[in-house]
């Protein structure tokens, strides 16, 4: 693999071999319930602790907790997989990334949410680090870009109707379904335990997987870049995710907004990945950033202005949000991989999902005590601001083209 890829165009080979790669149905099928259970808790949990008597701040640990305990395991799964292999790795991490959704009804304490979450986010840095790696592993790189798109997909679909529908459905159904419907992951654990067999027969020559991930020069600045890029608008996204029905706008602006955020995100995810392949990531991180920068100052207007057209610019700014959320999770991915030897995937994946989940971590807990002290309006300016100061580390996120062995 080379590090060609930030800097010059690719041209992608139009073969299907993306869908009939062995084991990347499997990937997909584990990665869409997984994600299922979690979309539908990242604004639920939030919103049943609150439901508890949480303030504002405490409601944005439940999110922060997740994600923490999350990166932290993200660090060790690279060493999971070497010393108990793929299969032991992804049953665990399915099993307590689903199991805690049983317990949930029985108490929206803080307390309580914040252990369960603390769980499900060992499961869910297993989920992540294991699928990100799994698309170095089983498709070519030369076709990486829509392997990405089509993996961010089985990640964003469930999201697209999940995250928005299952606050709504709590509060109109009942909190007990909708949390216990988030022990999905539970199902995944059969696909789960098939693909990590095929990975453990495909793992070979352990020796380069023994050496450190990264040389005497540290970590590659091509990487470093696409991270920041990464937790930049994923903190931006996080604030969204679970702060939007908090927002004040009527509960079904709130849903249309949500749904026009991650609908777009979807999208997006899948539609970078072929462009992605041709030209590099390069062209598009930069005006991503901005586009983001801009629609999100429109959020922090709109909700901050109770005179202004709500119902209308909130769901809009918020589709061009996920359209730069998606996008840049697709590019920065492929960036990553292209970043590092091919021996180093697991590596890059570990530390990409780190960025991402840091970012949507920060997101959470820093907007929510910014809220705290007033309103979302500022805290969602700050998301623009950051996602502006972006923009310098995304121009310079090309590197010198430098070929692996």
């Amino acid at each position: 693999m080379t590090a060609e890829l930030l800097t010059r165009p690719r041209t992608a080979p139009a073969s299907p071999e993306v869908w009939t790669a062995p084991g990347f149905r499997l990937l997909l099928t584990m990665t869409g319930l997984g994600f299922a259970g979690f979309g539908i808790l990242l604004p639920t949990a939030p919103l049943w602790a609150a439901q508890g008597g949480a303030g504002a701040a405490g409601v944005g640990t439940v999110n922060a907790v997740l994600m923490l305990v999350t990166v932290m395991t993200q660090t060790v799964v690279p060493a999971a997989l070497r010393r108990i292999g793929w299969r032991t790795t992804l049953v665990v991490g399915l099993g307590l990334l689903g199991a805690p959704a049983l317990l949930h009804p029985l108490s929206n304490d803080l307390t309580v949410v914040l252990a369960l979450s603390a769980v499900r986010g060992v499961g869910f840095g297993v989920l992540t680090v294991c699928g990100a790696a799994a698309v170095a592993q089983l498709v070519a790189p030369a076709s990486r870009g829509r392997a990405v798109g089509a993996y961010g997909l089985a990640i964003a679909a469930p999201q697209l109707a999940l995250v928005p529908l299952s606050p709504w459905l709590a509060e109109h159904v009942g909190f007990t379904p909708v949390l216990l419907a988030a022990a999905c992951p539970l199902a995944a654990i059969v696909p789960a335990a098939r693909l990590g067999r095929l990975l453990d027969r495909a793992a070979a020559d352990p020796v380069p997987h023994a050496q450190p991930a990264w040389g005497a020069r540290g970590i590659p600045r091509p990487l470093v870049s696409a991270i920041v890029v990464l937790m930049v608008i994923t903190t931006a996204g996080g604030a969204l995710i679970t702060f939007t029905p908090q927002f004040g706008i009527d509960p079904t602006t709130s849903l249309v907004s949500l749904l026009a955020l991650t609908g777009a995100a979807a999208v997006s995810r899948w539609c970078f990945g072929a462009p992605a392949d041709r030209y590099g990531v390069r062209p598009f991180l930069a005006p991503l950033l901005l586009l983001a920068t801009v629609a999100l100052g429109v959020i922090a207007w709109a909700i901050g202005d109770p005179d202004a057209p709500r119902g209308l610019l909130v769901p809009a700014a918020m589709a061009l949000v996920g359209v730069s959320y998606g996008g840049l999770q697709n590019l920065t991915l492929v960036a990553a991989f292209a970043a590092v030897p091919e021996r180093h995937s697991n590596q890059a994946s570990a530390a990409w999902n780190i960025g991402f989940d840091t970012g949507t971590g920060i997101g959470s807990l820093a907007v929510g005590i910014i809220a705290a002290g007033g309103s979302f309006g500022p805290s969602v300016a700050a998301t623009a601001v950051l996602c502006l100061l972006a923009v310098p580390v995304a121009l310079t996120a090309r590197g010198r083209a430098s070929r692996h062995q």
